[in-house]
C-alpha cells in the first residue's frame, strides 16, 4: 500500500496536541475553584462554562498511596479543601478523621496527621499547621502540629465543635470558630520545641452552629452559622450581618472578594451536602451530580 506523505506531517503535529493536551490535563490550567466531597477534589474553570464544570485537575484519596493504609478511611469524606503555600499546594481535612497536606504538582501527601472530625485547617507560621476538630469523643478541640513530623501533636486547646481556623498575619492572632464562639489566640514558644497557642479573647456567636470561617480582607472575618451568614470586624470586634447571604441557613462555606466582587458558596441541601456551587458576579450555579459537596473555595 502507498501511504500519503500527508500521514507523516500529520502524525507528528497529532502527537504533540495529544501531549499538549495531557500536560493542560495534568496542570492546573486556568483552574479558579477548588472543590471537594466524597473522596475527591476538583480544581474547576468556572470561566469556560455558566453551569458544566470544566475540570482542570483532580484527585482522589485512593491514588494516595504514600499514606498509612488507615488514611484511605480516615480521609473520607473531604470536608476542606484550602488552597495554600503560594497555591503549590491542598490543605484537605476529613470528618472521617484525618488531614493531609497535598502537593499539587505530584499529587502526593507531604504531611498527614489522625484528627478525628476534623473540619478545617490553616497554615501557620514557622512550618506549623493547626486544625480544628468537630463532635467526637477525641474532638471538640484545635490542635497543632509541626508540618516536618507528621502524627505528633503539639499542642490541644478543647474547643466545642471546631469547625473553622484562620491566621491572620496583619493581627498576628489565629481565629477559631466553635459552636456558639469565635476566639482569637496568639502564638507562644514559637521559636521552641514546646509551642502553644494562648486563648486572648472570645465572643459569643450572633447565631449558634457555627460552619465556616473565612477572610474577607485583613480586618473582616465571614462566619457562617445554621440560621445566618456575619462579618466579624476584627479591629472593632464587632458582628454584623453579611447581606449577600442574610437570612441563609446551613450555608457550609462561603469566600467573597472585595477586589472583584465575587462571592462563592455552597449550601446543604441534600442533608449536610450539595451537589451545586454557587457564584455571584457573574452569577452562575454550577452542578456536579456525581459528588457530595461540602466546601469550596476561590483559588
Amino acid at each position: 500500500m502507498t501511504k500519503s506523505p500527508f500521514i507523516f506531517y500529520f502524525l507528528p503535529a497529532l502527537l504533540l496536541l495529544s501531549s499538549c493536551a495531557t500536560k493542560t490535563m495534568t496542570g492546573t490550567g486556568n483552574a479558579d475553584i477548588v472543590v471537594c466531597g466524597d473522596d475527591k477534589v476538583l480544581l474547576l474553570n468556572s470561566r469556560q462554562s455558566a453551569t458544566t464544570p470544566a475540570v482542570s485537575w483532580r484527585w482522589k484519596v485512593s491514588d494516595a498511596q504514600e499514606l498509612p493504609p488507615a488514611y484511605q478511611k480516615w480521609m473520607v469524606p473531604l470536608d476542606d479543601c484550602k488552597p495554600v503555600m503560594n497555591r503549590s499546594k491542598l490543605l484537605l481535612t476529613s470528618s472521617g478523621g484525618g488531614m493531609v497536606l497535598l502537593d499539587i504538582k505530584t499529587k502526593k501527601p507531604v504531611f498527614y496527621a489522625r484528627v478525628p472530625m476534623a473540619h478545617s485547617a490553616e497554615i501557620l507560621p514557622g512550618n506549623r499547621v493547626v486544625v480544628a476538630l468537630s463532635t467526637h469523643t477525641q474532638g471538640n478541640s484545635i490542635e497543632l502540629y509541626d508540618l516536618n513530623k507528621p502524627e505528633q501533636r503539639l499542642f490541644r486547646d478543647s474547643l466545642y465543635s471546631g469547625h473553622g481556623v484562620v491566621w491572620s498575619s496583619k493581627h498576628q492572632r489565629l481565629f477559631a470558630l466553635g459552636f456558639d464562639e469565635l476566639r482569637a489566640y496568639s502564638l507562644q514558644n514559637w521559636n521552641s520545641t514546646a509551642p502553644r497557642l494562648r486563648l486572648e479573647q472570645k465572643w459569643k456567636l450572633p447565631s449558634e452552629g457555627g460552619h465556616d470561617l473565612s477572610a474577607m480582607d485583613p480586618e473582616t472575618l465571614i462566619v457562617t452559622t445554621h440560621h445566618n451568614v456575619f462579618t466579624f470586624s476584627i479591629p472593632k470586634a464587632i458582628f454584623g450581618i453579611f447581606e449577600p447571604l442574610e437570612g441563609r441557613q446551613n450555608i457550609k462555606s462561603a469566600n467573597y472578594s472585595p477586589k472583584t466582587k465575587q462571592l462563592l458558596f455552597t449550601q446543604a441541601e441534600e442533608s449536610w451536602w450539595t451537589y451545586h456551587i454557587y457564584m455571584r458576579n457573574p452569577d452562575r450555579t454550577i452542578t456536579i451530580p456525581d459528588i457530595k459537596l461540602y466546601k469550596v473555595r476561590f483559588f
